[in-house]
Parts: structure tokens; sequence; C-alpha cells
């Protein structure tokens, strides 16, 4: 009988040790590259109408400290559930931040003023967040020039009306695409599987996690800075880029 060969012994092992690892990750119960409390100790969660009616006591007494909302999409979606979210947040004492889907459909004047139609001027503590991907937008995408045009024009009106610097969550293949020479002194990144580069301020670090007062998978993030840092965030209401 001829020896297995090694090659396949390890490949086999590999494959044993992986398959209960990729179970337990999309089951939630493990996390690749779970941040550090004490070197990240400010956690929040963001949420949508996906998350459906939120427990936010229980959220907060969980140790979470903040919550992202989404409000807006497009130029005419608001979600359903971000009015009741926000007032729930609040209640419980968590500083909650708005964000909206910027959509390739719309023009980014019309994207604007649904946003500022739901959230209004002193609603939220952190800075409005914009979430920019491929991921669930048109297919049909601009050429870089349109997708400036429309896209300065939304963060100008976001700017004018709530005298704050937006927070800027991006994808990376889209960053490559249309953010070249934009420098956003407050990003949101994304990194689920390593850890992320140097220069955020907001870390996703998970989209399955779990947190008491959600049911089912919700996106997971932390802060970079310290307590101190976050409450002068919450305060700062100037815009650092002209």
């Amino acid at each position: 009988m001829r020896p297995f060969p090694l090659i396949k012994v390890l490949s086999a092992a590999l494959c044993a040790l992986l398959v209960p690892l990729v179970g337990l990750y999309f089951c939630g119960f493990w996390m690749p590259n779970r941040p550090s409390p004490v070197q990240y100790p400010i956690r929040g969660v963001d949420v949508s109408r996906h998350q459906g009616l939120i427990d936010w006591n229980a959220v907060a007494e969980s140790g979470v400290r903040f919550v992202y909302l989404k409000a807006t999409e497009g130029g005419d979606f608001q979600d359903e559930n971000f009015t009741v979210n926000l007032s729930g947040a609040r209640q419980a004492g968590l500083l909650c931040g708005a964000y909206h889907f910027f959509s390739f459909k719309s023009p980014g004047l019309t994207q604007a003023r649904n946003f500022i139609n739901t959230v209004p001027r002193d609603a939220c503590a952190l800075p409005p967040a914009i979430d920019l991907e491929y991921t669930g937008n048109s297919t049909a995408r601009p050429t870089a020039a349109d997708f400036h045009e429309q896209f300065d024009a939304f963060l100008k009106a976001l700017r004018a009306e709530y005298g704050r610097e937006p927070l800027i969550y991006a994808d990376d293949e889209l960053s490559r695409d249309y953010l070249d020479g934009y420098a956003f002194p407050r990003r949101w990144v994304r990194a689920v599987l390593s850890r992320p580069g140097p220069g955020w301020m907001f870390w996703q670090f998970s989209e399955r996690g779990k947190v008491p007062g959600i049911h089912g998978y919700v996106d997971m993030d932390v802060f970079d800075g310290s307590a101190a840092d976050f409450n002068a965030l919450a305060m700062d209401h100037s815009l650092i880029s002209p």
C-alpha cells in the first residue's frame, strides 16, 4: 500500500480545523480579530430596521456606549425604525449618530435633503456618517467626475446644515475607484478578518456580533481613543475641513 502523502494529511488536518472555526464565525461565537477592551474601551453598534425592535436599556447595560443608526438611503428612503431607535437609544443613555447610505441613483442635493429632513440638527451627539459601498448600490456605476460632482454637493450640504465634519465609511474598492484625492479626517473602517491600518476613528470589527437586547446579529464597532476623546468628539460642533 502506498503511503498517504504528507501534503494530503496536512490538508485534511487544516480542513478539520477550519471547518468548525468557519461555523463558529458565522454563528457569531468567534471573532478572528476581536479588539482588546483595554485598548479600545469605547464600544458601540450600528443598526438599521433589519435588527427589528431593540431593547436599548439592555444594550446600554451590556457596556455599549454608542450607536450609529441608519436614517436614510438615496433620495427618498427613510429607515422605518430610525425615530423609535433614536428615542430609545437616547433614553438609555447612549450617544447616537445617524448615517446615510449614498446611492448612485440620486443627485447629491436630493440625498442631502432626504437626510436633513429626517435627522434634526441637534438630534445626535455624534457627527453624521456617510456609508459609501458597492454592496446594495446600483450596478450602473457613474464616472468618477459624475460621482465627485454629486458627492461634493452632498458633503457641502451636510456640512452647511450640521456644522460638523461627517464620518466617512467607505469600502476599499469604492475608495480606489472614486475617493482618490479626498482627505477625510474622520474615517470609519471595516475590517472583520484583520486589524485595520492607521488613520481611522471608528472600526467595525464584526458584522456578526451578539449583544443583549438585539435579536440576531449586529455590527460591532470601537472608537479609537479614550473616554475623554470620545466625549470631546460628541461636544465638537466645529468643521475640520473647509
